[in-house]
Parts: structure tokens; C-alpha cells; sequence
């Protein structure tokens, strides 16, 4: 029997259950708004206004605890230094459900949740800082290559001067 059991399963195993919340939590937190389908926003948006309800204690209890459940030191973070305070004068309703239709392959309703009050550019935000950083490293990379490349024909040049002789007179 079911008596008192008042989540939804969303067909898994109660771990993956688990697994599944703390990171649509975490993208939630981090973005400030998700794209996901109705029972999962719904009981998303259940665990997220408990979550903000915590951080705005604002101790150290509170922290282990959010660390526990969504396992991001980064979300928790945020969530305790920009998210909770902005809340700190509502009792509730820190996030929302817009129904947004069906999905194109199996039909299935689609929703969006979003923190009340949230920051719009936080997102685009988040996304170019992502995108500058992986472009810094891949020139990185990209100049340490070439470094070594140029390490190794030296060394190779030196190594075999009679064959670079030979191939300089048959490209000429």
C-alpha cells in the first residue's frame, strides 16, 4: 500500500530518483531556469523551494546539509551567496512551473522551472565565461603544440642533415 508516500517515482530506482534530483537541482541553481517534463518540474520545483528555505539560515550546518544532497561545492555556493539572499524577505514561492507544451517525439509535457525574481543574463553569462575559458585553453594547448612540433624538427634536423639536403634538392 501506498499510505503517506507522497513523491512521485518517476520510474527509477530510488537512488538513480535521487541521482536525478541533485543534478536538475544543481542545473536549476546554476542557470536559474530548466527545461524539463511536468511530474520531473514539479517535483523538482517541491525540492528546490526546500533547498532555498535552507541556505537562508545561512550556517554551517545548512552548507553540509546542501552539500549532502546536491554533491556541488560551486552550487552550494552560489545558492547560500546569491541565490538565498535574495529571498530573504519572501516566505516562499522561490521558483516556478510554466507548462510549455508537448515534446515532439513521444508527446510528452514539457515544462519549464525558474527561480522568481531571477537573474535573465545569468545564464548567458555562465555560458560565455564557459566558452572564453575553453577557447583560453584550447590556444594554450594549441601554442604548446606547436612548441614541441618545432622542438622535434630541430632535433630531427639535426639528427639527419643529409636527408633534409636531399629533400631540399628534389622540392627545388
Amino acid at each position: 500500500m501506498r499510505h503517506g508516500m507522497k513523491r512521485r517515482h518517476l520510474s527509477r530506482p530510488s537512488k538513480q530518483r535521487r541521482a536525478l534530483m541533485s543534478s536538475l537541482m544543481g542545473s536549476l541553481f546554476i542557470h536559474e531556469q530548466i527545461k524539463t517534463t511536468l511530474p520531473k518540474a514539479k517535483e523538482i520545483n517541491r525540492e528546490a523551494q526546500k533547498m532555498i528555505t535552507v541556505a537562508k539560515k545561512n550556517s554551517l550546518d545548512a552548507r553540509r546539509r546542501l552539500i549532502a544532497i546536491l554533491h556541488d561545492k560551486k552550487v552550494v555556493t552560489k545558492l547560500m551567496d546569491v541565490i538565498a539572499p535574495r529571498y530573504k524577505d519572501r516566505k516562499g514561492g522561490y521558483s516556478r512551473v510554466i507548462k510549455a507544451g508537448y515534446r515532439l517525439g513521444d508527446h510528452a509535457p514539457i515544462a519549464f522551472v525558474e527561480l522568481v525574481e531571477r537573474d535573465i543574463e545569468a545564464k548567458g553569462k555562465l555560458d560565455k565565461e564557459l566558452h572564453a575559458k575553453k577557447l583560453e585553453d584550447k590556444k594554450q594547448l594549441d601554442a604548446e603544440q606547436n612548441k614541441q612540433m618545432e622542438k622535434i624538427k630541430e632535433t630531427e634536423d639535426k639528427k639527419y642533415p643529409k636527408a633534409k639536403k636531399s629533400i631540399d634538392k628534389i622540392s627545388s
